[in-house]
C-alpha cells in the first residue's frame, strides 16, 4: 500500500499550472487583490464543504470520496483552460475547492488506518513524511515539465489542459485500494445523522484544549504559508527581468509579450525544481527532527522558531531588493513547512479519535482554509499598495505578516499540551 499511497501523492501533484498560476492571473489583467479574492473564494468554498466531506467519507466510504475529489479537479482544470475573465475563474476555483474538500483529511485517515491494521502506529511521522516526500518529488517533476511547456508554448493555457492526464491515472490508482480502507460505513445515513455527528465532533474538538491549540497552530502556520507562498512567482519574474532581460536566444531578445512568459520560465523551472526537492527531503526527514529534539511537541516549537527567523530574513531581503536572499528565504520556508506538516498531522492523530480520523483532519484543513481566506486578500491589498502597480517591487508585506504570526506562536508555544493520554472522545 505504501506504493499506492506514494503514487497518489506523486500524481496528485502533477499540477503543471501551479508554478505559474499567479503569473497566469496577472497576464489576464488581475490585481493582487483580485487574485487574493479568488484564493479567498476557493478557501470559503473549502470551508463550506470540508467538514461535511470528512463526515461523508467516514460514513459512506473514503475511496468514493477520493474519486469524487479527482473528478472535481479535472472539471476545474477544464474551466481554468477555457476561462477568459474573472467569473469563469471563480467557477474554476469552486470546483477546485470541491476537490480539496473531498481529499485532504480523507487520504491521511486512510494512511493511519492502514498503519493501525499493520501494527505500525509508532511510525506515523516517518510513513506520512515518506508519502509526502513522493508528493514533493511529483511537484519537482511537475515544475520542470511546466517550465518546458511555458517556454515552448510562450503562454500558460496548456499547463491547465495537460494536468488532466495524471488525474485520470490517479482515478485508476484508487481502483486498486482495498475495500476495507473505506472504513466503517453507515449505509443510508440521513442528512440529519451527518449533521448531528458533525456537530458532535466539532464540539469535542473545540472543548479539547490540545486540539484547540493544534487548530490554532494550523491556522497560523498553514494559513500564512498558503496565503503567501505563491508570491514567489512575481518575485521570480522580477528577478528574471533583472538577471535575464538581455539574454538573446537564436538572435532574438526575450522582450515580446510571449517572451515575458518564456523569460519567467527560465527561472521558475529550476527554482521550483530545487524547492520541491528540498521539500521532499525535509518531509522524509521530519521523523529525524522529532528524534533529534526529543518529541513531536519540541519539534513543533523548533519549526515555529525557524519560521520566525526566515520570515524576518524575507522581510529584510524584500525591503532591500535582494532577490537572491528573498528567493532563498522562500525556499527555506517551504522546507520548514514540510518538516512541520508531518509533525502536525501526527500530533492530530495522537490526540484524536480513530473512528473520526477523517473528520478531525478535515476540521484541521477547514481551520487552515479559514485563515488563508482571511489572509490572502489582506496580503493582496498590502502588496498592491506597496508595489504601486509594478509586480515584484513591493512584496515585503508577505514577510511582515509571516513574521508577526510566527513570533506570536513562538511566544505562546511554551505552554504545555497536557498528557497525550487525554484523548478526544466525541
Amino acid at each position: 500500500m505504501l506504493l499506492r499511497f506514494s503514487l497518489y501523492g506523486f500524481l496528485k501533484n502533477q499540477r503543471y499550472f501551479e508554478p505559474f498560476l499567479v503569473l497566469a492571473f496577472l497576464e489576464k489583467g488581475l490585481s493582487f487583490f483580485q487574485i487574493g479574492l479568488l484564493i479567498a473564494f476557493r478557501e470559503l468554498c473549502v470551508n463550506l464543504m470540508e467538514v461535511p466531506s470528512g463526515v461523508v467519507a467516514d460514513l459512506y466510504g473514503r475511496r468514493r470520496s477520493m474519486m469524487t475529489s479527482f473528478v472535481a479537479y479535472i472539471a476545474s482544470f477544464v474551466f481554468f483552460g477555457l476561462a477568459d475573465g474573472l467569473v469563469p475563474l471563480f467557477a474554476a476555483m469552486a470546483l477546485f475547492a470541491v476537490g480539496d474538500a473531498f481529499r485532504t483529511g480523507t487520504h491521511k485517515a486512510m494512511i493511519f488506518a492502514w498503519l493501525r491494521r499493520e501494527g505500525r502506529t509508532e511510525e506515523r511521522t516517518r510513513v506520512y513524511g515518506f508519502t509526502r516526500s513522493w508528493s514533493k518529488l511529483g511537484s519537482a517533476l511537475s515544475g520542470v515539465i511546466a517550465a518546458v511547456l511555458v517556454f515552448v508554448g510562450g503562454g500558460y493555457v496548456w499547463v491547465f489542459w495537460l494536468s488532466i492526464v495524471p488525474y485520470l491515472l490517479g482515478l485508476v490508482n484508487f481502483m486498486g485500494y482495498p475495500a476495507w480502507l473505506d472504513g466503517e460505513r453507515s449505509e443510508g445515513a440521513s442528512v440529519g445523522a451527518v449533521a448531528r455527528r458533525l456537530w458532535m465532533v466539532l464540539k469535542a474538538c473545540f472543548q479539547h484544549r490540545p486540539l484547540r491549540r493544534l487548530l490554532a497552530e494550523s491556522m497560523g502556520f498553514e494559513g500564512c504559508f498558503h496565503a503567501g507562498k505563491d508570491y514567489l512567482q512575481p518575485l521570480l519574474q522580477a528577478a528574471a527581468l533583472a538577471w535575464i532581460g538581455g539574454l538573446a536566444l537564436s538572435g532574438d531578445g526575450l522582450t515580446g509579450p510571449a517572451d515575458a512568459a518564456r523569460q519567467a520560465a527560465l527561472l521558475v523551472g529550476p527554482v521550483y525544481l530545487l524547492l520541491h526537492l528540498l521539500s521532499a527531503f525535509a518531509s522524509r526527514r521530519a521523523h529525524g527532527l522529532v528524534s533529534l529534539v526529543g518529541g513531536e511537541e519540541r519539534a513543533a516549537r523548533v519549526s515555529w522558531g525557524l519560521s520566525a527567523g526566515l520570515y524576518g530574513v524575507l522581510l529584510a531581503a524584500l525591503l532591500l531588493g535582494w532577490f537572491a536572499a528573498a528567493i532563498a528565504a522562500f525556499l527555506a520556508l517551504h522546507a520548514v513547512q514540510n518538516l512541520w506538516r508531518p509533525v502536525l498531522i501526527s500530533r492530530f492523530d495522537s490526540w484524536g479519535s480513530e473512528r473520526w480520523g477523517a473528520t478531525v483532519l478535515s476540521i484541521e484543513n477547514q481551520a487552515k482554509s479559514l485563515a488563508t481566506m482571511i489572509l490572502a486578500p489582506v496580503m493582496g491589498v498590502l502588496v498592491d499598495a506597496a508595489s504601486a502597480g509594478e509586480p515584484g517591487s513591493g512584496l515585503w508585506p508577505v514577510g511582515l505578516v509571516g513574521l508577526l504570526i510566527a513570533v506570536a506562536f513562538v511566544v505562546t508555544g511554551r505552554r504545555g499540551m497536557g498528557s497525550p493520554s487525554e484523548l478526544m472522545h466525541p
